[in-house]
């Protein structure tokens, strides 16, 4: 395999040959970096595409493992990848299976069954659509079963609790009463998800985070600093989510 020297990197790359290709094409995906050219194209023209491309190369082979190395990233949804879940990594098995729909379960680990019959393409779509929909169905009787637990006996009762995808908070109150909870707290351990539905619902009574706010949380979770800490060092983590691979012309 040909490599691509940048200072002191070096990056392996494989050249494909196509005649369909009209120009040159680089593909850079967590396992590899891929060069599509013309089937007529010179040895000089191939080598000015890299020449042109040197810097963007580097700034995605590097950044792409740094995001890698930082969050919960998976390569591909198949046997042996790492899936997160309250606080840890459970590792995934994909079987083939008669159905016409993805099914999951868990045993110690996710079991997906992969129906035959799908276009091997569309695997990793699918089987990841159907891990968030599983997550988030859990999340949500989590959720319900600490609203029960630390919500009634304290007269902190939300008129509705909602699992939602938010960008930039774990979660909500609203106005309306309604607590809403961001569903990658799924990927949290378990005492950290207690932490966010015992916050939220605190804000029944008080609005700010003011002393009587932490007082409140307090009286509930009085070890939540530590729960609180965990979260917002470790948010980088909760997340389930593909590396895309990242393409540019030549």
């Amino acid at each position: 395999m040909p490599v691509l020297t940048i200072g002191d990197a070096e990056i392996p790359y494989s050249l494909l040959r196509s005649d369909t290709a009209t120009r040159a094409r680089i593909t850079v995906t967590p396992e590899r970096v891929e060069i599509v050219v013309p089937t007529a194209a010179t040895d000089a023209e191939i080598a000015g595409v890299l020449h042109r491309r040197r810097a963007w190369l580097f700034e995605q082979t590097s950044g792409m493992a740094e995001r890698m190395a930082k969050s919960n990233a998976v390569r591909r949804f198949v046997s042996g990848a790492k899936i997160p879940y309250r606080g840890r990594l459970m590792r995934l098995r994909v079987e083939p299976c008669d159905d016409t729909l993805v099914s999951v379960a868990y045993r110690n680990g996710f079991l997906v069954g992969c129906p035959r019959s799908l276009a091997p393409a569309s695997h990793d779509e699918l089987i990841e659509s159907a891990l968030r929909l599983w997550l988030r169905k859990r999340l949500r009787q989590d959720v319900a079963e600490l609203v029960r637990r630390h919500g009634e006996p304290n007269g902190l009762i939300p008129r509705g609790v909602r699992i939602k995808e938010q960008k930039h908070v774990w979660g909500s109150c609203g106005i309306d009463r309604v607590v809403s909870l961001n569903w990658q707290l799924v990927f949290a351990p378990r005492t950290v998800l207690e932490y966010a539905v015992v916050h939220e619902l605190s804000h029944l009574r008080h609005r700010n985070h003011d002393r009587p706010f932490w007082g409140q949380v307090a009286t509930i979770l009085p070890d939540w600093e530590v729960r609180k800490a965990w979260l917002d060092q470790n948010e980088h983590v909760l997340m389930l989510r593909r590396i895309e691979p990242e393409s540019v012309p030549g």
